[in-house]
């Protein structure tokens, strides 16, 4: 019986059928690289979820934006909800990495807020790995970088089943070698509590639940989950798995013979600095490594035990670390690794790993830190290449790469709505802001809306502001806008609070606005990155989703770029009329509901109650925690990860009180 179902009111149509059985025949064959060229709007998520079904294998899908990425996990639990659908991506809120600057003898010391419901997630995706074959993971770029030995993270996991023999004080025992932290007063992810005979555990990769484990004398006589919030119990079990609390979780004899070789490297390293005659650096990093040495030693963690994970994990100088893959690749002989818009992820995968590396050799040149630190790395572009069995790439304009490597090539140019690629015209970049303002209004004289694309954030404010003086409802989006805040600005385009958005490279993948008509691209000849042909091919089908979708380029020559992306576009517009017309298909708009994730609740009323706990009676401060903490939990399960930080720092201060 297949483990992978999809769920969904929609069948394959257009060229999905096709699509679907090429990839799941070339992946069922042994072969290891295909690829999906398709366009906006052709439904490449629904092709990706349909050959998981066909080819029934554990997958992980890989995005470079977190956004997307977190657009991909809501989908594919909809498509699945029967199976495990895991979310992976970096936990930091904010994160500084730890840097010198020798010019200015400037040491920047790592600092970072970490996310303790991505970090749940995170936890959940490796413990569901190991647990189950059913699972899908949505991952960032976070997957590529290193991780803790999954071998030794799956033995270091505690069985517990009705019956068993063990004494109370050897379970919590080992519970603390796990990583586990008593707390018998604030109960959270990570903590375990003593009540007499009863044990409270509280996973950090559960969200909802914790195990309640009963003795009588060293017997184990009840197992139960119940809810920390209200106490009440949900179900009692008859045996449970429980996994550590962090993937760089060692036991004690690795940890030992991790702390002797760190001892053996740092002796060489600072005989090599003193034959150099740098007394300053071997100064500074014998007195570094003997602080973590120490903290290691006492509690089994020191701050940056990553920059050590060479010797915790029992690596060679230069072998590549542990990542998520080594999880998928521990139980599962074949899995699949599906790269979502791969003309963009790869050439950021292949950059990870210089950016990373150049930093921290300038650390270890300085003292800073061990050369076994340059082995705490991201994988190189060939180990992520040549690590899974399958790889599936997915995008409407696939870099050389993936089709000069891939054997099966499936191609989606028809999309099921029947839409047609835009209608492209070429004018003079002369008089293009004034003949733009004559495009807006008529665009949305008709109700519908615009984006236009420039080439600077300068640019895209001072044409907001011209265009604003002359009464349009316009609004700019650049890099230095928050992910919340431009969430609030894309819902604001689609309900209409204003007409026309200008961006310059965030307008491209991922954006899915039905009401968008027109895409003007303003100096489309300046050749670039930007007005790549790659770059133009993405921003034209941001009109493709509109029955009247079009778009202008503005410029005063056609380059190489312009010619080739409008080709593929009018040879596309070609196919599609044809298929439309041998199959009597009208096109219609796509009629998208707008996604409610976008807007977050007003919590006012619960903001003023919590401005006000001093004076609040306990009663009232407790049941104000609980309502918190179930919007903080609701918030987290839209992704809504900034409202449920701002939500756990609102319920610690009233705790406090």
């Amino acid at each position: 019986m297949p483990i992978f179902k999809v769920h969904s009111p929609y069948q394959p149509a257009g060229d999905q059928p096709v699509a679907i059985e090429a990839l799941s025949s070339g992946i069922k064959r042994g072969e290891r690289y295909v690829a999906l060229e398709g366009v906006t709007g052709s439904g490449k998520t629904m092709t990706m979820a349909r050959v998981i079904e066909q080819v029934q294998l554990p997958t992980i899908i890989m995005t470079h934006n977190k956004t997307l990425a977190a657009q991909l996990y809501s989908e594919f639990r909809s498509f699945f909800p029967e199976n495990h659908v895991e979310y992976f991506i970096s936990y930091y809120d904010y994160y500084q990495p730890e840097a010198y600057i020798p010019r200015q003898d400037l040491f920047i010391e790592k600092d970072s807020s970490i996310n303790d419901e991505l970090e749940r997630l995170r936890l959940s995706a490796t413990a569901n790995l190991l647990s189950y074959d059913d699972v899908i993971v949505v991952a960032s770029v976070s997957a590529n970088y290193g991780l803790g030995d999954p071998e030794e993270y799956e033995k270091m996991v505690q069985v517990v089943t009705i019956g068993d023999e063990i004494s109370q004080k050897k379970l919590l025992l080992r519970l603390v070698e796990m990583g586990y932290a008593r707390n018998d007063s604030y109960f959270d992810g990570g903590h375990f509590r003593v009540n007499g005979e009863v044990v409270d555990i509280y996973p950090p990769y559960w969200q909802d639940q914790a195990l309640r484990i009963e003795f009588f004398g060293d017997e184990v006589e009840r197992l139960a989950l119940f809810e920390p919030l209200n106490n009440s119990v949900v179900e009692t079990i008859e045996t449970i798995t429980i996994y550590a609390t962090s993937q760089f979780a060692v036991g004690q004899e690795k940890l030992s013979r991790a702390i002797k070789r760190i001892e053996d490297e740092l002796g060489e390293r600072l005989a090599q600095l003193d034959k150099e005659g740098k007394i300053v650096e071997a100064q500074r990093l014998k007195q570094r490594c003997e602080f973590d040495l120490e903290m290691l030693q006492a509690t089994g963690m020191c701050k940056g035990i990553e920059n050590y994970s060479r010797h915790l994990t029992d690596k060679k100088p230069g072998e590549a670390p542990y990542t998520l893959l080594d999880y998928f690749a521990l139980h599962h002989d074949k899995y699949l690794i599906i790269v979502d818009e791969s003309h963009v992820s790869l050439p950021q995968f292949r950059g990870m790993f210089a950016g990373d590396r150049s930093r921290k050799e300038v650390l270890v040149d300085y003292g800073f830190r061990l050369p076994s630190a340059l082995d705490n790395r991201p994988l190189m572009i060939d180990e992520f290449m040549n690590k899974a069995p399958h790889y599936m790439f997915v995008s409407a304009t696939p870099a050389a790469q993936e089709i000069d490597i891939s054997t099966t090539i499936a191609h989606q140019i028809i999309r099921p709505t029947g839409l047609l690629d835009p209608i492209i015209t070429i004018k003079p970049s002369e008089n293009q802001v004034e003949d733009l303002h004559d495009e807006i209004k008529k665009t949305v004289a008709l109700g519908d809306r615009v984006l236009v694309t420039v080439l600077t954030k300068k640019m895209a404010e001072a044409l907001t502001k011209y265009l604003a003086d002359l009464g349009i409802k316009v609004q700019y989006m650049h890099s230095e806008i928050d992910a919340i805040e431009r969430n609030q600005i894309i819902r604001g385009l689609r309900v209409g609070d204003f007409d026309v958005l200008i961006g310059i490279n965030l307008l491209r993948e991922g954006l899915d606005l039905p009401e968008v008509s027109l895409v003007a691209i303003l100096d489309a000849d300046k050749e670039g990155f930007l007005r790549s042909e790659t770059s133009l091919i993405q921003t034209i089908g941001r009109a493709a989703r509109n029955e009247h979708g079009r778009v202008i380029l503005y410029a005063q020559k056609i380059t190489g770029s312009m010619e080739r992306a409008i080709k593929t576009t009018t040879d596309r517009r070609a196919v599609q009329e044809a298929y439309n017309q041998k199959h009597g298909i009208t096109p219609i708009t796509t009629k998208r509901s707008l996604d409610e994730n976008l807007k977050l609740e007003d919590p006012s009323e619960l903001y003023n109650r919590s401005k006000k706990a001093k004076t609040l009676p306990a009663a009232e401060r407790k049941k104000l925690i609980e309502e918190l903490n179930i919007k903080m939990r609701e918030a987290a399960k839209k992704l809504e990860f900034e409202e449920a930080a701002r939500l756990r720092d609102e319920i610690a201060k009233i705790r406090k009180l």
